[in-house]
This record gives C-alpha cells, sequence and structure tokens, in this order.
C-alpha cells in the first residue's frame, strides 16, 4: 500500500529537498515543485470536461508515477482509474489503492505476464492491450493459475506507427479468441494515436484524428457484425481529447499531461491558433533551480543540468520571466543567458521542463506549494518501475 511518509525521520537536503511548513526559500535544489493551486485547477477542469461530454477519465500514471496525484484526480476530477505502460508500473497503483488499472501497452514475457494475472489479487479491475492473438493464450493460462480475471483491449494502430492491428478483421480476429479463453473478458479498444498530440496546429491534429476515428468505427462495426460488445473505446490526449469526446465512438479519454503542462504541449495551438498553456491549462510542474554562478557578466550558471530533466523534447523554458533564456545543459549545470545581469548567485528560478514524463522519473520528491510555503511532499512512487 501507499505508506504515509514519516518526515520525522527524513534530513532536508539529503533525503527530502524540504519539508511541510517550510518557507518556499527554503527548498532545496533542483528539484520538482508542483503549484498546488494551478494543478487542482487543471484537474477540476478536465473532470467537468469529461463529466459534460459523458466521457469516462482514465488519466495517465506513466506522466506523474505518483499515486497521490492520481488520488487527487480521482477526487477532484472524477477520475475513474490510471492507464500504466508496465505491469510494476500497474502494481505501484493498484498497491496504493487504485481500483481500475490498465497497462496501455503489451505485456509478453512470461515472468510479467504472471505478476500481471496477480494485480486482481489487490483489489483492482485489470486490463491489458492485446495486439496479437498468440498473446491470448499466454494470458489466459497465468490468469486461469492464479483464479483472477484480466480484460482485455484489442490495442488499434491508429497512426502512431508502434504496437497495434491496422485492420478490422485482426480485432475481431483477436476478440474473439479473447471470448473463447478462460480468465479473460473482452471490454473493448485501445485507440490512442500518441504521433499527433504534439503537432502544433489544430487542424492537422484533426486530420490525423479523423483518420484513427474512421478506423475505430469500422472496427466497432464489425465486432457488432460478430455480435461482440464494445464495452469501452478507449483513447485520446492532452492534444486531441476535444476530438476523441466528439466522435460518437469514442467513451473513455486517457489524458495525462494537462494536470502539469509542459513547454512542449503549452506550445501546441488550439482551435483559435492560441497557445494551449495560455488559457485553456496552467503550468503547474516545475524544475525549482538556483544559480550558483555568474562569473561571466552575461550568463548565470544554475544547479538543473541534464540529471534534473529530460530534454527529449526541448530545453526548458525560465516561467514567468523573458529577460533570461535556459540556453544550454550538461550533466549537473544549466547555462541562462542573461545579457542584463538581472541574475544574481542564490536566485532562485522556476523551469518549465520540455517534458514532464521524463522529467518526473528522474525525482524522487514532488514538493506541493501554496501561498509561499510548502504544503505537502508526495513521492514519486513508480519511479523507475520500467519492468
Amino acid at each position: 500500500m501507499n505508506k504515509p511518509v514519516n518526515f520525522e525521520t527524513l534530513d532536508v537536503g539529503f533525503d527530502v529537498p524540504a519539508l511541510p511548513g517550510m518557507d518556499e526559500a527554503e527548498i532545496q535544489t533542483p528539484c520538482l515543485v508542483l503549484d498546488l493551486d494551478a494543478l487542482e485547477r487543471n484537474i477540476k477542469k478536465m473532470g467537468d470536461y469529461a463529466k459534460s461530454h459523458g466521457m469516462r477519465h482514465r488519466v495517465h500514471g506513466k506522466m506523474h508515477k505518483s499515486v497521490d496525484v492520481a488520488k487527487l484526480q480521482e477526487e477532484l476530477g472524477g477520475a475513474v482509474g490510471v492507464c500504466c505502460q508496465k505491469v510494476s508500473e500497474a502494481e505501484v497503483f493498484a498497491r496504493g489503492g487504485i481500483k481500475d488499472v490498465l497497462v496501455s501497452n503489451q505485456v509478453r514475457d512470461p515472468r510479467k505476464i504472471d505478476r500481471l494475472a496477480q494485480l486482481p489479487k489487490l483489489g483492482a479491475r485489470t486490463i491489458v492491450c492485446v495486439d496479437d492473438v498468440a498473446n491470448v493464450a499466454e494470458l489466459s493460462a497465468a490468469a486461469q493459475k492464479h483464479g483472477t480475471e484480466i480484460e482485455v483491449f484489442v490495442e488499434i494502430d491508429c497512426g502512431a506507427g508502434r504496437c497495434g492491428v491496422t485492420t478490422s478483421d485482426a480485432v475481431v480476429e483477436i476478440a474473439k479468441a479473447v471470448e473463447g479463453a478462460d480468465n479473460l473478458k473482452f471490454t473493448g479498444i485501445q485507440a490512442y494515436q500518441g504521433a499527433m498530440q504534439h503537432l502544433d496546429s489544430y487542424e492537422d491534429r484533426k486530420a490525423k484524428l479523423d483518420v484513427a476515428i474512421g478506423m475505430v468505427k469500422d472496427a466497432v462495426k464489425a465486432l457488432e457484425a460478430e455480435g461482440i460488445d464494445c464495452e469501452l473505446v478507449s483513447g485520446g490526449g492532452t492534444g486531441s481529447y476535444y476530438f476523441e469526446s466528439n466522435s460518437g465512438v469514442y467513451n473513455e479519454l486517457q489524458c495525462g499531461s494537462y494536470a502539469f503542462m509542459d513547454a512542449d504541449y503549452g506550445r501546441i495551438l488550439d482551435a483559435d491558433g492560441n497557445r494551449i498553456d495560455q488559457g485553456e491549462w496552467e503550468n503547474a510542474f516545475f524544475i525549482l533551480t538556483q544559480v550558483m554562478s555568474h562569473a561571466k557578466a552575461d550568463k548565470a550558471i544554475c544547479d538543473a543540468g541534464l540529471k534534473a530533466q529530460s530534454v527529449d523534447s526541448g530545453l526548458p523554458v525560465v516561467y514567468g520571466r523573458d529577460d533570461v533564456e535556459y540556453v544550454k545543459c550538461s550533466d549537473e549545470h544549466g547555462v541562462i543567458a542573461d545579457p542584463n545581469g538581472a541574475l544574481k548567485v542564490g536566485d532562485k528560478l522556476r523551469l518549465v521542463p520540455g517534458h514532464c514524463d521524463p522529467t518526473a522519473n528522474v525525482h524522487d520528491w514532488y514538493v506541493g506549494v501554496r501561498n509561499g510555503k510548502v504544503e505537502t511532499l508526495w513521492p514519486v512512487s513508480a519511479r523507475g518501475k520500467a519492468y
């Protein structure tokens, strides 16, 4: 289970970057900071949207890897559960009390399948994606061994070019195999178009989703023709949820990054041509960093380098300032262009990382702040759970 943190045993600057009750100025850097007010507003906003459109919202646990954030999404946003990418990650959420867990990926290794088949014993509805009929027998054998039931989504490759089948016939073939297998249940379709989520243009994203929606509708019709019920059609991300929720065929969203909002997602445009981090969603997730050297007049050096973040989607953006710019990083150093000498040693800055998911995965803690005070510390519960 997700055990309460005993803060009395933790040392600031070694075990944790801060403790509840401290001033924000005392937080040790570099670390992850959550603006709790902005986070809660984002969560409530997405929850209200999903409810008003008759959609289930299964949040992406791989984004934050935090049982505490997932529970906040259930409490404030009405989330039905989480989706994860790996069995060990899913197990963290199930052990933490999340009752509806989807492994939105394929599981083929025998030991991983065996662990997957035991998740229902933790009290969690357990769903997994399949794109190969041979996987059905593997899952069935493990579920029978443990006396559990595994639910199955057939995954459609609707444009991402990764896992998933590409024809309605293949969907029907796998669904029939699942229905004929012991201890398995066919529950629906996984159709997440990940490749288009970060396309800047709203119209470009819509064109990609139109293709995906067409594929899903064809698959559902093919299943219906065989008398197979498709309970859930799951997909949709921060860059596309409005398309899936108005498609007439999807009934479950899988949005994740909306809650934190990183720099790469923030750059994409809404239907009116506005950046989505300037009205649709708020930045709630930051790397807090500190200037540790200003020996060069035109540049400041901070303590957040490559080991504090992922730069696969670009460098971080200095939040709330246009007079300085994060321009380069090495393992332990970040270089900030400071042409006017605005910064000094000891100054702290909030950085909006380029990609929130892998950035979260290199930290142990979230420091939740409100009104200049540290309100809470949450562990990055599933950090490193990549099995």
